[in-house]
């Protein structure tokens, strides 16, 4: 099979076209002909060595969410069927990647397709998308009513973050990046978005909110983010994905929670669930060829895109 893939750590251009074997399966996975691979945030500090690779056999093929056909099961596996359109978020280090033709993945792993959604969109939702819902309303547990600030709302995960919050009846402002950044949020359905940077953050805080703010998802650190937590009431709420930078620091009277998104088959049920119900768009802001890799890690080092990159790997 036609693979992106490291040979070694290094620079974007370490990525490069491989033809490789297909991946083992276990009698617990399911093996896809993958369409479109998400390039996530997290895979250049992987490509790099900065995250992760101990123990990791090269060639090194990334890609931890997208979208395919399923193709073959093992023999446990009774879920899934041949056949089936699914989508997947699958974090190991130890296995193959969504940059390549094939990938096997446990089958809890995956599932079908939500209806709204077609091959690409579902190919760039998995991974932050669950991030997004499991941000919103299990480490939150948003609820009608409340008001909410997402920091870092134009952001692969916010996007996402934004619509969920929204659905459950909440009360949202954006803190995006740029003027670009706050009309974005604002096409998502944010009731207030801001640009992080501009002066008067508090005041805004205070208008949109003026009994105080009710909880926060911080996908980014930092100063805008402390001033956001000035504007929490008593028993406020802040809940922020592991590995954030700075990492919000411990008040009294606020309760403060990291968690990292999971992947599994009542996860991406209640995922497809979400997305149906809050009638969920996907930006896509490029779609390269899986030969164009390199260029993709690129353009996610770089930064401030409005939506998603995604590889299109099957036959178009």
């Amino acid at each position: 099979m036609r693979a992106a893939a490291l040979d070694h750590v290094g620079p974007p251009s370490a990525l490069a076209i491989h033809e490789l074997p297909l991946p083992t399966m276990g009698p617990s996975d399911v093996m896809i002909a993958v369409d479109t691979a998400g390039v996530g945030s997290w895979e250049p500090e992987q490509r790099s060595g900065e995250w992760g690779g101990d123990g990791v056999d090269y060639p090194r093929v990334l890609g931890s969410d997208g979208s395919g056909t399923v193709v073959a099961r093992g023999a446990r596996v009774r879920r899934l069927r041949v056949g089936d359109r699914v989508y997947s978020f699958s974090l190991n280090d130890k296995k193959t990647g969504f940059d390549a033709e094939y990938v096997a993945v446990p089958a809890a792993h995956a599932a079908r397709i939500p209806k709204r959604l077609d091959m690409v969109e579902a190919g760039a939702s998995a991974a932050v998308a669950l991030t997004a819902v499991q941000g919103i309303d299990d480490a939150l547990h948003i609820t009608h009513g409340e008001y909410v600030v997402i920091v870092g709302a134009s952001g692969d995960v916010g996007m996402f973050a934004v619509q969920f919050a929204k659905q459950r009846g909440a009360h949202v402002l954006a803190i995006a990046s740029g003027k670009d950044g706050v009309a974005f949020s604002k096409r998502l359905g944010a009731d207030v978005a801001i640009d992080g940077k501009r002066a008067g953050l508090p005041e805004a805080l205070a208008e949109f909110a003026p009994n105080g703010v009710d909880a926060i998802l911080a996908l980014v650190g930092g100063k805008v983010l402390t001033t956001c937590m000035d504007a929490l009431r008593p028993g406020g709420r802040v809940a922020y994905p592991t590995g954030i930078e700075p990492a919000p620091r411990k008040r009294r009277g606020i309760k403060l929670s990291s968690y990292d998104a999971k992947s599994g088959e009542k996860e991406l049920a209640r995922l497809s669930r979400a997305i149906e119900a809050s009638h969920a768009k996907v930006p896509i802001a490029k779609q390269l060829p899986l030969s164009r890799a390199a260029e993709a890690h690129r353009l996610v080092e770089k930064g401030h895109l409005m939506g998603r990159v995604v590889l299109r790997v099957g036959k178009h």
